[in-house]
């Protein structure tokens, strides 16, 4: 059943990678003014924009297959870790209680976030992965194979 949960989880995240990456090359205007709003202008360059969609986009198809985890799990937790700092108002007063301009629909940040560092933490458990059926396996597990069998066989 973990497996299959993090298979989901991958599936899932990997998706919004996809997406976000996908709407910086479709959506360049919609893009420039979230990261205006959002992000001080850093990625507001259209050129900047489609340099980060293609590096989402690979970041996600990456993720979805569970190829280079070392690598690209950690760049997905920077992404979106940049993200839940960007609307970290949102995350701390939801509902607008206390803070003026936050947003309910910006707490799943937070969720994201988490989700992302789940897939790190359980890497090792990820077994539907093309990295995990790249692993060998350890030779102890060849000679308990090995010890299993009859050596006198009627």
């Amino acid at each position: 059943m973990k497996a299959l949960t993090l298979l989901f989880l991958r599936i899932s995240l990997s998706g919004l990678m996809l997406f976000w990456g996908a709407n910086k090359l479709l959506n360049t205007e919609g893009s420039a003014a979230i990261s205006e709003k959002y992000y001080l202008s850093f990625m507001s360059a259209e050129a900047l924009l489609y340099l980060f969609g293609v590096v989402q986009i690979v970041i996600g198809l990456l993720v979805l297959v569970g190829l280079m985890r070392r690598w690209v799990l950690p760049l997905q937790v920077a992404i979106n870790g940049a993200s839940l700092v960007a609307v970290f108002p949102s995350i701390i007063d939801p509902l607008g209680w206390y803070l003026e301009g936050t947003n309910l629909l910006f707490y799943p940040s937070l969720i994201i976030f988490a989700g992302s560092l789940l897939l790190i933490a359980f890497q090792r458990e990820d077994s539907f992965s093309i990295d995990a059926s790249r692993v060998k396996k350890p030779k102890a597990w060849e000679a308990r194979k090995m010890c299993s069998r009859d050596p006198h066989p009627n």
